[in-house]
């Protein structure tokens, strides 16, 4: 498979979906650069005499210093792509998740990160491919009826957090390709993934509506869509994808 993608930055690749994306990547011979707040997670699964095609940076996606570092290349300029799989543990029996604005802060810093290293000289319009949630369409639902009540009282703080990140990236000018996954689950199968297109000022072109999705599927279907060849029909669109 031919990739015009050459460089991609990774946003919340230490665990479920970002890794599984970052492992396909890596394994295509893409150059990968990783923010982490603890390094040795991916240094354990990727060690650096293996994996020269990984930079592994310290730090947190809401520092724009470290998220800087992250989406500039060795020459100065933007990377090609921007997976951002960022997201706040949950506190089942509260309801809610341990930071309420985690993703939404995170598009803020990357917008801005984004900016300011243009101001600075940089060129390149990187890619940027979010991860949210299935429940949050405009256009009707996403998900089966069956599912009501978990979307409704257990995904309401992610939900709402999902739904500004959405609309930052939307409203930046950048190109993006959201993704809207079902409810995950682990482990890789051989399931036939499931995908719906929705364009965020006109509505939904297709319909994929299902219960759940793996991680490791999820990020086998990024890498294999959206990094490492092009599908211009999915630019700048909202996807549903479920098995």
């Amino acid at each position: 498979m031919t990739s015009t993608t050459k460089t991609v930055a990774f946003f919340g690749a230490s665990t479920g979906v970002g890794l599984s994306a970052l492992k396909h990547s890596l394994a295509a011979g893409l150059q990968c650069t990783a923010l982490c707040r603890t390094p040795s997670k991916l240094e354990a699964i990727f060690p650096a005499d293996s994996t020269p095609n990984l930079k592994i940076i310290k730090g947190d996606a809401h520092d724009i210093t470290a998220v800087t570092q992250c989406i500039r290349t060795s020459d100065g300029n933007l990377v090609d792509m921007i997976i951002t799989t960022i997201g706040s543990r949950p506190i089942w029996y509260k309801m809610t998740i341990e930071d309420p604005e985690c993703c939404r802060k995170g598009a803020a810093v990357l917008i801005e990160a984004i900016a300011q290293l243009r101001s600075q000289g940089a060129t390149g319009r990187p890619y940027i491919v979010p991860f949210s949630t299935t429940g949050m369409s405009r256009f009707g639902r996403d998900y089966p009826l069956a599912m009501f009540p978990i979307y409704l009282w257990l995904l309401k703080a992610p939900h709402e957090d999902k739904e500004i990140m959405e609309d930052r990236f939307i409203a930046s000018g950048e190109t993006f390709t959201i993704l809207r996954g079902s409810i995950l689950t682990d482990g890789e199968t051989a399931k036939t993934v499931r995908v719906g297109v929705e364009d965020p000022k006109t509505g939904r072109e297709s319909t994929a509506i299902g219960y759940f999705i793996s991680r490791e599927d999820s990020g086998r279907w990024i890498a294999e869509n959206l990094i490492l060849k092009k599908t211009p029909e999915y630019e700048n669109k909202i996807l549903m994808i479920t098995t």
